[in-house]
């Protein structure tokens, strides 16, 4: 049935919109909520479609605002001043707008909506609203938050000691993948660290977790993003080549480290990718360009196992040599991810408007030439959930 419907009714994106920052901080001071519009207005103008056009809205949370994630797709309408027909509020961490990708273009191709909008916000490192203090013990979490282990970065250290255990994975080659998306972010003129690292100084980076060094992790920053989707045929009428959605899966596993089936295994991202890739109807050596989740660089080794492009206990040999930098045969994380280019407390649109430019050619020094299919995966909470998309130029 959902191939029928996306047949008829092809889901693509037309619009993409990123705030300028510097320093890791909004330009002006501004909500999330501001973050959010501004944006939003940015994608509408970059395809050409007028706000009153939209009638979905999809949105995950303002960081930076206490309560303000309550009710944030009722907050955005009010604010923009629509009145969407399908909306969605899924919250699943960082991996959100994959899944918010992958919804749309449900409706879209079901004709539950013509416009979808989506977006995300977050004034995270001007408000200083990030810490490590840990969850509410509350809920599942009640078994885990009391004992202070540092969140999140203490359950991606659990992973990545685990790895080290089983498979012999090193601390130089979880370094491989900071100095390469470093590399990436030297070429991007809106990343906030583009100074070249080596491997020695992730390791001598101050230890955040053992055995998690600060280069190791993510960075934080404020940011706002968002993306205009509708069909191929309005995006022919308006004279706009489009970027298709042609496969998209998500999962879940756990909430609480303790609860994680393996903590070696990625399980969300083995369910979304194998899901995405079957819809795409096509293997993983016609991707040409990947986006993945970079929190730590745990989490993208682990990644690149659950998907398929390498074998479990192989992420690190895989990554050695600077395989995935500028040069290299696996162009990743080319705007130079949530280690080096942003991370506003949710990462995963930024990914998508990246493997967008990439499909669309846009991205000056650090095109990867060619680039016609992309493979964009989020993860959510601690190694909790993920969603995966195909985007391809034609």
């Amino acid at each position: 049935m959902a191939g029928t419907l996306l047949a008829s009714r092809e889901p693509v994106i037309v619009g993409i919109a990123e705030l300028p920052l510097k320093d890791g901080k909004v330009l002006t001071p501004m909500t999330p909520l501001q973050v959010q519009a501004r944006a939003a207005h940015m994608a509408l103008k970059d395809c050409g479609i007028p706000m009153a056009a939209v009638d979905g809205l999809l949105t995950a949370g303002m960081w930076g605002v206490p309560g303000a994630g309550q009710l944030p797709t009722i907050t955005l309408g009010e604010y923009l001043g629509i009145q969407p027909r399908f909306i969605d509020g899924t919250n699943i961490g960082g991996s959100a707008f994959e899944s918010h990708v992958g919804h749309a273009a449900t409706a879209i191709a079901a004709g539950h909506c013509e416009v979808a909008l989506i977006t995300y916000g977050s004034v995270q490192k001007s408000d200083r609203s990030r810490n490590l203090a840990g969850r509410p013990a509350a809920l599942t979490m009640q078994f885990e938050a009391p004992w202070g282990m540092p969140t999140p970065v203490g359950g991606y250290a659990i992973a990545a000691m685990r790895h080290m255990y089983e498979f012999g994975t090193t601390s130089e080659q979880l370094a491989e993948i900071a100095v390469a998306t470093r590399k990436w972010a030297a070429l991007n003129p809106a990343a906030m660290h583009r100074t070249p690292i080596t491997i020695d100084d992730v390791l001598a980076s101050p230890m955040i977790s053992d055995p998690l060094h600060q280069l190791d992790s993510c960075l934080v920053t404020d940011g706002g993003g968002a993306l205009v989707m509708t069909t191929a045929g309005h995006a022919r009428a308006l004279g706009i080549k489009p970027v298709y959605v042609r496969g998209y899966g998500e999962s879940l596993s756990q909430w609480t480290v303790a609860a994680m089936p393996d903590a070696a295994r990625l399980l969300p991202a083995e369910i979304s990718g194998r899901h995405a890739l079957a819809m795409a109807g096509i293997a993983l050596d016609a991707i040409d360009v990947v986006q993945v989740y970079d929190s730590f660089t745990i989490t993208v080794l682990m990644t690149l196992e659950a998907l398929g492009f390498c074998q479990r206990g192989e992420g690190g040999a895989f990554v050695s040599g600077q395989r995935t930098a500028p040069g290299g045969p696996f162009p990743m994380n080319t705007s130079g991810g949530g280690l080096s280019y942003c991370h506003p407390g949710m990462l995963g649109i930024f990914l998508l408007i990246e493997a967008v430019r990439q499909l669309r050619g846009e991205c000056g020094e650090r095109q990867v030439a060619g680039a016609r299919t992309a493979l964009v995966h989020g993860t959510g909470g601690t190694l909790s959930s993920g969603a995966t998309c195909i985007l391809s130029s034609h």
